[in-house]
């Protein structure tokens, strides 16, 4: 169990060296905890929402300006793997890591810390790229595929 535990952190490490990776802190709110003080656990969805909006604006896009252009990115995948809880007032960090270099879909992986940097929670999220006006599905907008091009290059 321990072994495949750190096979798969330097699988990832390696995995991820050319993927670009964006993190955010965000503090557990009262409101977002059931009656033990730990997350409720659909939140992690809406944590994972803001490292995907976060990830995006760290480029110079914003979901704002995709819309505003014609396109949605629903949720077409979501899993979550909840390891250890996280609790109120915890300071978490949202790791969102690019899955792959995006065509029809975008493939985000997720890892949530706390302050102490013990990992919480994984989950990955896949997203197709819509055209608002036929409502089908499209390829990714060149402007954003230049963006995301350059860090692989």
């Amino acid at each position: 169990m321990i072994i495949n535990y750190f096979l798969r952190k330097l699988t990832r490490c390696a995995k991820y060296k050319k993927m670009i990776k964006n993190e955010n802190k965000l503090r557990v709110r009262y409101g977002e905890t059931d009656q033990m003080g730990y997350v409720y656990y659909g939140n992690y969805a809406q944590y994972f929402e803001v490292g995907r909006v976060e990830w995006l604006r760290s480029l110079g896009v914003s979901y704002k300006s995709l819309e505003e252009s014609g396109i949605m990115l629903p949720v077409l995948n979501l899993n979550v793997n909840y390891l250890k809880p996280a609790k109120y007032d915890d300071l978490l960090t949202i790791v969102t890591i690019l899955k792959k270099k995006p065509l029809i879909k975008i493939e985000f992986d997720f890892e949530i810390f706390n302050e102490k940097k013990e990992l919480l929670t994984t989950g990955f999220t896949s997203l197709v790229f819509i055209d608002i006006v036929k409502n089908k599905p499209t390829k990714a907008p060149e402007a954003l595929l230049e963006k995301i091009y350059n860090h692989f290059n």
